[in-house]
């Protein structure tokens, strides 16, 4: 199972119930996105548009081909808008 950590007070942790770290069984990172949205409605929409992604401690601009070990952990981070 891979391990999704949510950050503090993110859009995503209310979409989760206030759930801020959890499982789930994913190999790439576009299945983990499609359970996140079955689980969580709203959640999976919420990690396209607006969270970015790190994948055992590695940041991906595009993480949607990322492969997922059973022991991978996903941390998802709003992402930081500048101008």
């Amino acid at each position: 199972m891979v391990k999704v950590v949510l950050s503090s007070g993110s859009v995503g942790q209310s979409l989760a119930g206030g759930q801020t770290e959890f499982e789930v069984e994913a190999t790439t990172f576009r299945r983990l996105v499609l359970e996140l949205e079955r689980r969580f409605p709203g959640l999976g929409r919420q990690v396209e548009e607006s969270m970015a992604v790190a994948i055992d401690g590695e940041i991906f601009q595009d993480a949607y081909a990322a492969e997922l070990r059973p022991d991978s952990e996903v941390v998802l981070i709003p992402k930081i808008g500048g101008g």
